[in-house]
């Protein structure tokens, strides 16, 4: 089967390894799309994501979507020719009592496609992928293996949004309108916030933000025209998090759902103080793909945020749009088409 390595910085390479042998518990996904993250580009631009440091050639990627093409002997509850999505997080031993409900916070966790364990965790880039049988998610009738493959950043934006309570109702603030933040502007859709605003610097992400759901949009620097009890924070921009913490309401609550840089970053922190404001982390998801699956089914808009899609034979061209936020949003990885 053909795969995507990662070397080195800026060395992606398409090579040929056997097809995955099975354990008893294992599923063979055959991989149709898969989704091009952030992390991804990261790791190609610099080999590290985050605090995770390359040290060997792996294959990245964890947003995808297939067809169960093989199960081990002891699988039951899947079976050949279903189409499914992947959770890509698995653990080992048990989560302690304190992170009940919070799996994403395992201490002993690996990711598919992360250099964060060593060695590294295999991705999603490949013809063939090999997981657990737990990991497995059923893509519901009717939805597109395509569009089954935002379900996991779908997932990532469910949970931000879980992160901020109950939003029924409440006007929202959203500050960077990427994939994290479009999807997030669809999570607080699909949760019943009554008004969201969208800020982006970017007239394409505006207008993409719109079509999924915001119902007004800005521009960086227009004065913000009310108050927001809730915001997300999901540029991963310093900027943008001091200006959330000037802007959302007095006992407001603002979640950050972007990746923030390793470097230290100057913060009005005071503000934190004086208006007491509730400052949350939101870290990938716990449990939220299926309802990621729902929602994805029932939100035609969803396929505005795939803005383009390669072949593997266009992998440098791929990455190169997938890091260039005015040209792109979400950008896929085309296997085999279906």
């Amino acid at each position: 089967m053909r795969v995507l390595e990662l070397h080195a910085a800026g060395d992606l390479r398409l090579s040929t390894r056997p097809s995955p042998t099975l354990d008893p518990e294992q599923v063979l996904v055959q991989v149709a799309w898969a989704g091009i993250c952030g992390s991804d580009t990261s790791y190609w631009k610099s080999g590290r994501s985050g605090s995770a440091v390359q040290e060997h050639p792996f294959v990245l990627g964890h947003e995808l979507s297939g067809t169960v093409i093989a199960v081990g002997e002891s699988v039951s509850t899947v079976s050949v020719g279903t189409a499914v999505t992947v959770h890509p997080a698995s653990t080992i031993g048990p989560l302690p009592d304190r992170l009940a409900g919070r799996s994403n916070l395992h201490p002993q966790l690996s990711y598919l496609g992360s250099a964060a364990v060593s060695p590294h965790r295999d991705g999603a880039f490949a013809e063939e992928l090999a997981v657990h049988a737990s990991q497995i998610r059923l893509i519901p009738a009717g939805l597109s293996k395509r569009r089954a493959a935002l379900a996991e950043p779908l997932a990532v934006a469910l949970h931000a949004v879980a992160r901020a309570g109950d939003i029924t109702g409440q006007s929202v603030l959203v500050s960077g309108c990427g994939p994290v933040g479009a999807l997030t502007i669809l999570a607080l859709r699909a949760a019943g916030a009554a008004r969201i605003t969208a800020i982006d610097p970017a007239a394409s992400a505006r207008e993409r933000a719109l079509k999924v759901g915001a119902d007004e949009v800005l521009n960086v620097g227009q004065p913000v025209p009310s108050e927001y009890p809730v915001a997300f924070e999901a540029s991963g921009a310093g900027a943008s998090l001091a200006h959330l913490i000037r802007t959302v309401a007095v006992g407001g609550t603002i979640v950050q759902v972007g990746n923030l840089p390793l470097d230290p970053i100057s913060m009005p922190l005071s503000s934190l103080v004086s208006r007491e404001l509730d400052l949350r982390g939101s870290f990938r998801f716990h449990d939220e793909m299926d309802r990621a699956l729902a929602v994805l089914a029932e939100t035609p808009a969803a396929d505005e945020l795939i803005t383009h899609a390669f072949g593997l034979d266009e992998v440098s061209t791929a990455f190169g749009v997938a890091t260039n936020g005015e040209a792109s949003c979400k950008v896929l990885l085309e296997f085999d088409g279906s």
